[in-house]
């Protein structure tokens, strides 16, 4: 598993290799997870800082359970990063 300085691009980076397994667009994932197909491309860059509600919603398009998202994130070493 790589490791990214910041959890949403990690968090992003796991949505986005579950999305192509599905070999679905960001669009399709977006529709099945009832969010705009624009902030699906944003969380998967790691530009959003996703709501619980919205890693549910993306968990559940995804066949997944939500903690398989969100398994061993940890916060930036920066303590700037609050």
């Amino acid at each position: 598993m790589r490791k990214y300085a910041h959890p949403q691009r990690e968090l992003g980076q796991r949505i986005r290799e579950r999305r192509v397994e599905f070999k679905w667009s960001q669009e399709d994932l977006a529709e099945h997870a009832n969010l705009h197909r624009t902030y699906i491309g944003a969380v998967e860059r790691g530009e959003k800082n996703i709501s619980l509600l919205n890693i549910l919603k993306i968990a559940r398009a995804l066949k997944l359970d939500p903690s398989e998202l969100l398994k061993n994130l940890t916060l930036p070493s920066d303590s700037s990063q609050k």
